[in-house]
């Protein structure tokens, strides 16, 4: 199938309502509008390709906006058949106009943009169908990262953003990433941790602490408990934070990170690097094996708080080569082999 063509503003506007015979596709009224099914802001380079593009009048277009007119239904009245979406998203996530996931049962998640506040006053006829609880975000690979010859993973396209800035490099720990609210606990699914002999431990740790996480934050937790594809020898512990949320998904500082870790008495992700970003030093942090231990990668994240939405261009990561190929077959349906951890002294 012939890849999509980037368009200019005019071009894609013109494009859109030619092929619409200039009538909105949804009540055949004259058209207004070539509006975005998916927000141009949500794409790195503007989201203006025709298969993205549809002819609306003044009420459908509110409609649109509002999302209570779906993209898919947009498509399918436009008779779209090459989905174009923001290359962060997962192809098999429904989303809605603002990039909120959209659930089999019709409630939402919170997307990149959901705090903004233009988007909340249009969205506001559909705030009821939103959940508080937030899918941790996708991590691309740094351009350097062996693991991102698989073609289902991101690659993120430039560092120059991280130039100047203080970050932190973390260990890439090869778990089950989990994310704690006072209320509720769950892995990257968003379902319910089900019952499981390697969750056992985790979900007791949330049962001692949830009470003191403020409402609406979100701790960011791997669960090291049971073998991956790595048999962990020397662990710290067997759940280690690594980020912070709070109530307008934002993600907290590194230091603060640190601080809630201590107020919690949770274990900090094991730090490699922490200083002024130099990219030659970075490179050459992963090595195979740390101690008796395999090592998966690394995380680079700057020091600074960011907002949800820029996810994608202040976290990175290094992944072995061969990592994702020997991670297939879910560990779930195998034997539990306990990481071991060590002795404190």
């Amino acid at each position: 199938m012939k890849s999509p063509t980037l368009l200019t503003r005019d071009h894609f506007r013109e494009g859109v309502f030619a092929r619409d015979g200039h009538l909105c596709v949804i009540c055949k009224q004259p058209a207004v509008d070539a509006h975005h099914i998916v927000e141009r802001r949500l794409f790195p380079d503007g989201g203006y390709y025709m298969e993205n593009g549809a002819s609306v009048c003044e009420e459908h277009h509110r409609a649109a906006e509002a999302t209570t007119l779906s993209c898919d239904a947009l498509r399918q009245a436009c008779g779209i058949t090459q989905l174009v979406i923001p290359p962060h998203i997962y192809r098999d996530q429904e989303i809605d106009k603002w990039g909120n996931p959209v659930l089999p049962n019709g409630n939402r998640l919170r997307g990149d943009l959901f705090y903004d506040e233009s988007v909340q006053k249009v969205i506001e006829p559909v705030l009821h169908l939103f959940s508080k609880y937030v899918k941790y975000p996708r991590t691309f690979h740094l351009p350097w990262s062996p693991g991102a010859d698989d073609k289902n993973e991101r690659v993120l396209t430039s560092t120059e953003q991280f130039k100047g800035k203080n970050v932190v490099v973390m260990e890439k720990m090869d778990g089950e990433n989990t994310s704690m609210y006072n209320d509720y606990i769950h892995a990257r699914s968003m379902d319910t941790l089900d019952p499981h002999p390697s969750r056992s431990r985790v979900k007791a740790l949330w049962g001692s602490i949830c009470a003191d996480i403020p409402e609406g934050w979100r701790l960011s937790v791997e669960n090291l408990f049971a073998k991956h594809s790595i048999h962990y020898h020397n662990l710290q512990d067997h759940a280690v934070l690594f980020a912070v949320w709070d109530d307008r998904n934002v993600c907290r500082s590194w230091s603060e990170t640190k601080e809630w870790g201590e107020l919690l008495g949770l274990t900090m992700c094991p730090v490699i690097y922490e200083g002024t970003y130099d990219e030659e030093l970075i490179k050459r942090l992963h090595k195979p094996v740390r101690g008796q231990d395999e090592c998966e990668g690394y995380v680079i994240r700057t020091t600074d708080a960011f907002p949800y939405g820029e996810f994608r261009k202040w976290v990175g990561k290094y992944v072995r080569q061969g990592h994702v190929q020997n991670s297939h077959g879910h560990w779930k349906s195998k034997m539990v082999v306990p990481n071991g951890v060590k002795c404190s002294t």
